[in-house]
């Protein structure tokens, strides 16, 4: 799989193949403070290190809370933090790294966009294609709308169900003209580790486009029981919250389908 991907990135790069690196970033992350994880900083630090992880870009769901309390653990540590938000549009997905603060869902990818962008941030298109996420998937009209404010897309996430999922969401950055990048997409902390970015230096905010074009993936294939961990884990925090109608839609639906 890793050299197709990189085989696939290496083609819609201006400089040519990606040089090897040493700096491992693994981006979009999801800790405790997403619905459906229940990932401890002491876990994620404790992953980093046992798989040689330099960086996360944590994204929880349209929230930046957690990225913001980890970051001072994780970094007294070793380990950078790139803080992010993955945000749920009225047209899907859309991830914000290097932000200030949190942005508001709902709204339009344009507005998400532009409130990313106004805070210096990068625009990061996850999952642009996935049969079994289909409500999270950014729609094709909306990322083709934007696609000039768009800095990345996901060609290979952590949770694709379906290698064929990957090849679909390389088309799309090809035929869209974005730059690629892989994402873990992890909300166990048995995912870590497993889709990395290698490069030569530190991403930052400023030189986020050059890092990424000179950067090394390493993509990893889905780790099936996660999703089944990430759906328990989803339930037991809404059974706490006392969200018992919305649990019985939930398995009525499951049941029934």
């Amino acid at each position: 799989m890793g050299d197709g991907i990189n085989g696939a990135r290496a083609a819609r790069s201006e400089g040519g193949p990606a040089q090897s690196g040493g700096f491992k970033t693994e981006f979009h992350i999801h800790t405790r403070y997403s619905h459906d994880s229940m990932m401890g900083k002491r876990a994620l630090l404790f992953m980093c290190k046992a798989r040689g992880v330099d960086c996360v870009a944590i994204t929880d769901h349209n929230e930046v809370a957690g990225a913001i309390a980890y970051a001072p653990f994780l970094e007294a540590h070793g380990v950078r933090v790139i803080v992010g938000e993955e945000v749920f549009t009225c047209e899907g997905e859309i991830v914000g790294l290097f932000l200030e603060k949190r942005v508001k869902p709902g709204l339009t990818p344009e507005e998400t966009i532009r409130r990313i962008r106004e805070q210096g941030g990068v625009v990061y298109i996850p999952h642009p294609y996935d049969e079994k996420r289909a409500k999270s998937v950014l729609s094709r009209s909306a990322i083709h709308r934007n696609a000039s404010l768009i800095d990345c897309v996901e060609i290979h996430n952590g949770r694709n169900a379906k290698a064929g999922f990957s090849h679909v969401q390389a088309r799309i950055a090809s035929e869209e003209g974005l730059s690629p990048i892989i994402g873990c997409d992890a909300h166990c902390f048995f995912e870590i580790g497993r889709n990395v970015c290698v490069s030569d230096a530190p991403f930052t905010r400023k030189r986020f486009n050059e890092t990424l074009a000179s950067s090394r993936f390493e993509p990893s294939d889905c780790m099936r029981a996660a999703h089944g961990v990430t759906a328990l884990v989803r339930l037991t925090k809404m059974l706490f919250e006392g969200r018992f109608d919305e649990i019985h839609r939930i398995l009525r639906g499951k049941l029934v389908g």
